[in-house]
């Protein structure tokens, strides 16, 4: 069996295949008039009920007015990314790195995990975003601009803008890009809560690298949890998503945008009738507080959630296949504090129904650390209230930015805080754990797991200190790294 897997696409590609493929016919104003006169050549029965109702129709959809109105706020971006050679340089035909080289003695410990090209090699990516405000404000797919070095923004009228990152969530998947325009074109945003299924959406981008390219299509489901994306519930589509369509809009009807392509389901990686995008309300409280904090912030409750099915629902007395099932709840967390159990069934939080476990994540996300809340859970078929206090989730902590102008764009390090018990074996006070590392740290071969204890000499314990720390720092930095029981200062050149 072919293994399916979702695809976050970005890089255009050099053919574009061209697919034929049904479509609806009309003639003066008539769909599909032969079927229609077939239909109704056999009267109906004198004595058949007559009813008031007005039947279902599908009629065709003309999206143009969307696309001439709307089509000019969608642009296209330009991603080019630079591997560093500074390491490479010094390396004789072996492939060695000289002893005297800075590098040399943390490639030793700490290698040979990291594979160094022998020449410097340039990567190009492609993708959408749409502007939201006619100051430059471009809101697209953090997954467009990841690891970015220089980002073009183009626009319809073919001009091009060199973009700075304001900010990037790996959790949402969605980046906030700002160029230096003014009057610009603007999109006007919906609510993806009055969005129905079955409801026509039109989709515009750049798939391939062919800008505002506009597919269509219809909602084919909501609040979708897809794996490790667990905190957005997607909204899918069978719109016409390729590679390149990430980061664009996802208009309704109205011409107002719901939603931004972020995802498809592919064995092949391109198009197959299953799409996925960010709903537009969870990108732009995101946005909001990438734009004003330069971080994103979220709670938590320490508990994982499963569906809840039909059968599910009769073993738990619930009248309906409705809520979030709790599948465990971790030690010590607000939610084990507020006195929730595994089994109970989480039907609302802070008032808000729970009809989908997707439904959970968010709404505890949008809490503020610390604010109480109530949370109404069914427990062996009797109905119970609790309050529970959210903390700010620490993994979380990594959408924050280095210096407003992307997490990657100087250290490329996405960080957390370490707990006590990871504190007490690693014998520290402070430090921050690798989530993830690119750019100049990635090529410096700092990976996963490693511990950030100092920089310049200054010891860290927190994110925002040390992107503080790291916005004063001049081009070249040195990190004090830990890496099981070694210890050893990484000099990088920030640029």
């Amino acid at each position: 069996m072919n293994r399916q897997t979702f695809t976050r696409s970005i890089i255009a590609a050099a053919v574009l295949v061209v697919a034929g493929g049904a479509y609806l016919h009309s003639k003066n104003g008539d769909i599909g008039i032969d079927n229609a006169n077939a239909a109704i050549v056999a009267p109906a029965p004198a004595s058949a009920p007559v009813s008031n109702a007005a039947p279902a129709v599908a009629v065709a959809t003309d999206f143009s007015g969307i696309v001439e109105r709307s089509g000019p706020a969608v642009v296209n971006i330009s991603v080019t990314g630079k591997a560093k050679q500074s390491a490479v340089a010094d390396q004789d035909d072996s492939g060695e790195l000289d002893p005297n080289d800075p590098f040399s003695q943390f490639f030793k410990r700490f290698g040979p995990q990291l594979q160094i090209p022998s020449h410097p090699q340039i990567m190009r990516g492609e993708g959408s975003g749409f502007i939201i405000s006619t100051d430059g404000l471009i809101l697209t797919n953090a997954h467009v601009v990841d690891g970015a070095q220089e980002v073009t923004v183009k626009l319809t009228d073919r001009r091009e803008f060199k973009a700075k990152v304001l900010g990037s969530d790996k959790q949402s998947d969605i980046a906030v890009i700002r160029i230096d325009a003014k009057n610009l074109p603007t999109v006007q945003i919906g609510n993806p809560a009055l969005t129905k299924v079955g409801e026509p959406v039109l989709a515009i981008g750049s798939p391939y690298g062919f800008e505002n390219t506009a597919t269509a299509g219809i909602v084919s489901a909501k609040s979708r949890s897809l794996p490790d994306d667990n905190y957005v519930p997607f909204i899918q589509t069978d719109v016409a998503v390729n590679p390149g369509n990430s980061g664009g809009p996802l208009f309704n009807i109205r011409g107002e945008v719901i939603g931004i392509n972020s995802q498809i389901y592919s064995q092949t990686g391109g198009y197959q009738g299953l799409s996925f995008a960010i709903p537009i309300d969870v990108a732009t409280k995101v946005e909001q507080q990438l734009v004003k904090h330069g971080k994103v912030t979220r709670s938590h409750l320490g508990v994982s959630v499963q569906e809840v099915n039909q059968a599910l629902a009769e073993s738990f007395g619930l009248k309906t296949a409705a809520g979030a099932l709790v599948s465990s709840v971790d030690k010590g967390s607000p939610a084990d504090k507020g006195g929730l159990q595994t089994g109970d069934v989480i039907l609302r939080f802070n008032g808000q129904p729970i009809n989908h476990s997707s439904d959970l994540p968010s709404l505890v996300a949008d809490t503020a650390p610390g604010t109480s809340s109530t949370i109404e859970v069914m427990r062996n078929g009797q109905a119970k209230t609790l309050t529970v206090k959210p903390t700010e989730a620490e993994a979380l902590k990594t959408a924050s930015n280095d210096t407003g102008a992307g997490s990657q764009a100087r250290l490329g390090l996405a960080l957390r805080q370490l707990t006590p018990d990871e504190q007490q074996q690693v014998g520290t006070h402070g430090g921050l754990v690798v989530e993830d590392a690119t750019g100049p740290s990635a090529l410096a071969g700092i990976q996963r797991g490693d511990v950030i204890l100092s920089l310049n000499g200054k010891p860290v314990n927190s994110v925002e200190q040390l992107r503080q720390l790291v916005s004063k720092a001049g081009k070249n930095v040195a990190l004090l790294v830990q890496r099981d029981k070694d210890k050893i200062f990484v000099p990088l050149n920030l640029g």
